[in-house]
């Protein structure tokens, strides 16, 4: 098993954030994590990189417990995470962004051009240089050559252009698909991420809403309209 969460509780100040949380991905695994905002998304995802005051439970990464570890150990073992700002070196040139955190591993920096064409051709632009959909492009880049056992995505469609999310949907099913790379999306727009993920799960209030198969959810959404407020948005 990629990772295994199992009743884990994170607090902002005396705010009860996540209830208990459990949830398991598979190798190979795309899980989404559906919900509305504030709804404890992207906190369930900074408490499995570490960056939350975390109160309770275990969090396993390839049966190995990575629960007391900091940040950077949790990356070491094999955490890799893709922020929503993104966090590029934006006074480093595409190519330096790269190769300033590469790892030994299957996703080289060459891979990595290969993956995404469009930063091939603007490897000598500074960060600064760079549209929103290709600073998303290289800060998903930037977690693959750390050649990680699991990737975290946070909003990463967020705001991009309709062809630039095209993309990305196409490098987050690619890796999984063809490189076996266990991955978790959080999104808010169901129509778009499902097409590439085997299970989702909704998030409401600091709890598990609603779990089921993506595809089951494809073909009737209907049991998202309940807490996402319009089904297939």
């Amino acid at each position: 098993m990629a990772l295994e969460v199992e009743g884990v509780h994170t607090y902002y100040g005396e705010s009860h954030v996540l209830q208990g949380i459990s949830l398991r991905v598979e190798p190979g695994e795309v899980l989404a994590i559906l919900g509305r905002n504030g709804m404890g998304k992207t906190t369930l995802i900074n408490s499995i990189v570490g960056v939350t005051h975390y109160f309770g439970g275990t969090i396993r990464l390839d049966g190995r417990d990575i629960s007391a570890l900091r940040p950077d150990q949790r990356a070491h073992a094999g955490i890799g995470w893709v922020p929503q700002e993104r966090n590029i070196f934006k006074s480093l040139t595409v190519e330096e962004n790269l190769t300033a955190v590469a790892r030994p591993g299957p996703w080289t920096v060459k891979r990595a051009f290969e993956l995404f064409p469009r930063l091939a051709e603007r490897r000598r632009n500074l960060g600064t240089q760079l549209s929103g959909g290709e600073q998303q492009m290289l800060a998903f880049a930037r977690a693959l050559v750390l050649n990680p056992r699991l990737l975290l995505l946070d909003e990463p469609l967020e705001g991009l252009a309709p062809l630039i999310v095209a993309e990305l949907l196409a490098a987050i099913g690619r890796v999984a698909r063809e490189e076996g790379l266990s991955s978790i999306v959080v999104e808010q727009h169901p129509h778009m991420v499902l097409q590439v993920t085997d299970d989702a799960i909704v998030l409401e209030r600091g709890g598990i809403a609603l779990a089921a198969t993506s595809v089951a959810l494809l073909a009737d959404p209907s049991p998202l309209d309940q807490w996402l407020g319009v089904a297939g948005t």
